[in-house]
């Protein structure tokens, strides 16, 4: 389904919904809760994720999104045994979790094989590239893809794709004067997702980017240390922080692009 600046993946047990600029991503969870009840039968929320990089602006979102602690005391309402926890570095990039901690909701081995890629970036864009796919490479990283794309008014870029295994591919991006922020999201299943992220990197082409990975015990990819290199193309790692948790392990890194030497 696809809502301009916002993106929701609905398959047999699970709701996926990534927002960008200022939704109020909150409201929509009653709702959500409420329908899967009503119309599926599901009374118990198994996994909840919340997760983000720290806002460029935050006194720019509404009141209940200006401070991640308003965001989990909202959560808190709504679920038990959650948790909240920020990997990187607290005054600079670093990525905020809410999780809940249920170590019941899935016995170890038994689990359906579970895994999420995400790359936020900074960049500087050439936007009219990106309503040609095709030129610009988007349909390329992963062949086969499904793809549903839309540039929308005042500016930005969103894409969804799928893929023929029923994965699920995203890409948000937000144009600015002086720079422009974008993402990336996949749960295509890999070994390693070295080489995929080389391609993304190569068709945005940004300054720097931080990247997260979630995985379960029974994915392929787990717990994904081959794709969190030391250096990628052009880009050194600055920061490696992993948590694990009940049922996954979460890697977050953060990249900055090497300048060149002077001869």
């Amino acid at each position: 389904m696809f809502y301009s600046e916002s993106s929701m993946f609905v398959s047999e047990r699970r709701f996926i919904l990534k927002t960008c600029g200022t939704t109020l991503l909150h409201n929509a969870l009653p709702l959500m809760l409420e329908l899967a009840k009503q119309k599926c039968g599901f009374h118990t929320v198994e996994d909840i994720f919340y997760s983000r990089k720290n806002f460029m602006r935050p006194e720019l979102q509404h009141n209940m999104h200006r401070s991640f602690e308003e965001e989990v005391i909202i959560l808190e309402k709504l679920f038990q045994d959650g948790a909240a926890y920020c990997l990187g570095r607290m005054n600079g990039d670093c990525w905020y979790l809410y999780t809940t901690n249920n170590p019941d909701s899935s016995k170890p081995g038994q689990a359906e094989p579970d895994q999420t890629l995400e790359i936020s970036f900074y960049m500087h864009l050439n936007l009219v590239s990106f309503c040609f796919p095709q030129i610009s490479g988007i349909a390329d990283l992963e062949p086969g893809t499904l793809i549903d794309d839309f540039l929308f008014e005042p500016c930005g870029y969103s894409m969804n794709g799928l893929l023929p295994d029923g994965a699920y591919m995203n890409i948000h991006v937000t144009p600015e004067k002086d720079f422009s922020y974008a993402s990336f999201e996949t749960n295509v299943s890999k070994k390693s997702y070295a080489n995929l992220v080389k391609r993304v990197l190569n068709v945005f082409k940004p300054g720097r980017f931080v990247m997260t990975l979630f995985a379960n015990m029974t994915s392929e990819v787990y717990p994904g240390d081959s794709t969190f290199e030391d250096k990628i193309s052009d880009f050194q790692r600055q920061d490696w922080q992993a948590s694990k948790f009940s049922n996954y392990y979460l890697t977050f890194c953060n990249y900055a692009k090497v300048k060149a030497k002077p001869s």
